[in-house]
């Protein structure tokens, strides 16, 4: 598994924790492209489609990217937006005998690159930070396996993506993609969700290094 550019912080007041260095917003490029098709019309169609698709091949996994940038000297965790409420982190579900990490940069081609990009674009996939589960289609997510004694519907896994110092993000028409500092993040699950408000706690054993470019 490729690790993160990541390093050991040692003799200093934080003690050993890994460093991740971020860059800069403003060295990012930002644009858009053709809008992503929408699967399902529908709450009703979502759920039949999640059940065809379990009965089909079992538990889904998901995957999804952790990507971090600076701005005003603080981290920024990068999401993307559908119909002005909804907040996703760059990812999706993995085909049938994908590995989560070229699921992930597939995902990550697809969400954030140019459609004509043909595996150009480098993603630099790091360790899973965490890992939530669900029992049933629309059931709310745990960080835990449920204890109901079914089999889960779903798993979700985190995993750091670390950006190079410059990179061109181009995003479907319907998608936008923003960049949320951590702390209107943690535990704002009204407004992010489970997941994405668990965040900041998840990378609570790193050392943040914001690099001025």
């Amino acid at each position: 598994m490729p690790i993160i550019n990541t390093r050991w912080n040692n003799g200093n007041s934080d003690g050993d924790r890994l460093v991740v260095d971020i860059f800069p917003l403003s060295s990012y490029y930002f644009s858009s492209k053709a809008a992503a098709a929408s699967k399902d019309e529908t709450l009703a169609d979502r759920a039949l489609r999640l059940k065809s698709n379990y009965d089909a091949y079992g538990m889904r996994t998901c995957v999804e990217a952790v990507i971090l940038v600076e701005l005003f000297k603080h981290p920024h965790l990068l999401l993307l937006q559908s119909k002005n409420c909804i907040y996703k982190l760059p990812g999706g579900r993995l085909r049938p005998g994908e590995s989560d990490i070229n699921g992930l940069k597939r995902k990550l081609l697809s969400k954030l690159c140019a459609d004509d990009d043909n595996y150009r674009t480098h993603w630099e996939v790091s360790e899973c930070i965490g890992m939530w589960w669900k029992s049933d289609f629309e059931t709310l997510p745990y960080p835990y396996l449920p204890s109901s004694g079914r089999t889960p519907k779903e798993c979700t896994k985190l995993y750091l993506v670390k950006l190079p110092s410059n990179r061109d993000f181009i995003v479907p028409k319907n998608f936008k993609l923003l960049a949320v500092p951590m702390c209107q993040l943690h535990e704002n699950r009204k407004t992010f969700g489970s997941i994405i408000a668990g965040i900041p706690q998840l990378l609570s054993r790193f050392s943040i290094n914001m690099v001025r470019t």
